[in-house]
């Protein structure tokens, strides 16, 4: 996996190009481990996740390793293995699935995703779509369950009868479809994916970082409980916003008709 920082944003590149992209127990620990540093970093304020080579975003987890793993066929070969025993969930929070980075995470998705690659990207708060990718959860083909999240948020994130398309059978939706049916933002030509994805990261990390991360975590909680719920957790997580030395700094700046300069406090 790499990583690499610019201008307050870390890009995320799952890096096993040969495989597919796909989460071997090596780079789902590593990622798993990222996630962790990165929600830490306050020099972070957005963060961009793509994948390496021009043939897939990300596959999912590496069948061949995980399952054997999980299910005793295989022992353990090597620190990662040992990891992932250790720790059943990692997999879950490298899918971001019981884990909040706590800032935006826009996806670059340069090529196909399949299986837990479409779950990273229904994790991610905006994406950005090659027009020659596409998006399948191929599990019910294999006799399989789309764990990562896929029957959780997908349903919430798309028309019911398109979400069950693609959850019961497994067909491939193309980047058109994705976009028409407002489960990514933008799509664009493969060359263009992950520099488009990096100019909407750069200008969300210029903004003030506590303002956009109280925004997203209000929005994220507030689907998941009832409007009523989702007014008081407004209240709660906006009233602290309006006192910090950031806000102090967007008024004067609107007032002086400069740009601000945001420190996150």
């Amino acid at each position: 996996m790499l990583i690499d920082y610019a201008a307050n944003v870390a890009t995320v590149t799952l890096n096993r190009p040969a495989a597919l992209n796909a989460l071997s127990p090596q780079l789902a620990v590593e990622l798993a481990d990222c996630w962790r540093a990165l929600a830490a970093d306050k020099a972070v304020r957005a963060i961009v996740l793509t994948g390496a080579g021009d043939r897939a975003f990300c596959a999912g987890a590496d069948l061949k390793r995980f399952v054997p793993l999980g299910n005793g066929m295989r022992a353990p070969e090597d620190e990662w293995d040992r990891r992932v025993l250790a720790d059943p969930k990692i997999l879950d929070i490298a899918l971001l699935r019981t884990f909040d980075v706590g800032k935006p995470v826009v996806a670059a998705i340069q090529a196909q995703a399949i299986g837990g690659g479409v779950e990273l990207i229904q994790a991610t708060d905006l994406r950005v779509m090659a027009d020659s990718a596409t998006l399948s959860l191929k599990e019910v083909q294999w006799g399989l369950f789309p764990a990562g999240g896929s029957t959780v948020l997908l349903p919430r994130q798309l028309p019911w009868v398109i979400a069950m398309d693609m959850l019961l059978t497994g067909r491939a939706m193309t980047a058109g479809e994705a976009l028409s049916h407002g489960l990514v933002n933008h799509v664009t030509q493969p060359h263009d994916t992950l520099a488009t994805a990096l100019r909407i990261a750069t200008g969300i990390a210029g903004l003030a970082p506590l303002a956009v991360q109280a925004i997203r975590r209000a929005a994220r909680l507030a689907r998941s409980t009832t409007i009523e719920a989702g007014m008081a957790l407004e209240s709660e997580i906006s009233e602290p916003i309006f006192h910090t030395a950031d806000a102090v700094e967007g008024l004067a700046a609107f007032a002086e008709r400069r740009t601000p300069r945001y420190v996150g406090a």
